[in-house]
C-alpha cells in the first residue's frame, strides 16, 4: 500500500483564539468544501467535538456517491486535532490539523496521510486524478479561509 502525504500551511492574520473555534465547529466543514463534492454532514448538528466524536458525511466524487465516517482521534484545543476515516473512499485517511500562534497570526497546517484501495489501479488513479483533486479541494479551502478571516491569508505549499 502506497501512503501519500498532502501538507499545506496557511498563515491566517488572526490570533489563535479567533481561528481555532471556526475549525472546531463541524458545521463549517460544508462551507470550506468545494460545491462540486456535494458534501453534506449526516450526523445531527451541533456535534460536540471531542476525542471519540464520530461524524458521518455524504459526498459525490466524480459522480460516485460515498458515505464517509470519521472519528476524532486526537483533540487538543486550541493547538491540534486529528480526524481519521473509519469508512469511506480511502484505505487510509488521517487528517491532522495543527494551529500555532506566531505573533498576532495563526499558522494553520493541514497534514493528510492517505492511501487508496485497488493496488496498481489505485496508484494510477492517484497519478491521474486523486492527487490533483485533493490539491483542488485544499486550494478551495485556502480561498474560503482567506475570505472568512479578512485580508488575504498567506499560504505555503509543502509536498
Amino acid at each position: 500500500m502506497s501512503v501519500y502525504i498532502l501538507e499545506r500551511t496557511q498563515v491566517i492574520p488572526r490570533p489563535l483564539e479567533a481561528v481555532f473555534p471556526f475549525f472546531a465547529d463541524a458545521q463549517n466543514l460544508e462551507s470550506i468544501t468545494p460545491p462540486w463534492l456535494h458534501f453534506r454532514i449526516l450526523t445531527p448538528l451541533p456535534i460536540k467535538m471531542t476525542e471519540g466524536a464520530r461524524i458521518e458525511y455524504r459526498i459525490r466524487w466524480r459522480g460516485v456517491p460515498w458515505h464517509w465516517l470519521t472519528e476524532i482521534t486526537a483533540w487538543e484545543p486550541p493547538h491540534r486535532f486529528v480526524d481519521e476515516q473509519l469508512r469511506g473512499p480511502y484505505s487510509l485517511w488521517r487528517h491532522e490539523h495543527i494551529f500555532q500562534q506566531v505573533g498576532g497570526e495563526t499558522h494553520m497546517t493541514d497534514r493528510v496521510q492517505y492511501a487508496l484501495r485497488w493496488g496498481p489501479v489505485g496508484k494510477l488513479a492517484h497519478a491521474l486524478v486523486v492527487r490533483r483533486d485533493l490539491e483542488s479541494i485544499f486550494d478551495y479551502r485556502r480561498a474560503v479561509v482567506s475570505q472568512a478571516f479578512g485580508r488575504q491569508a498567506a499560504d505555503r505549499l509543502n509536498a
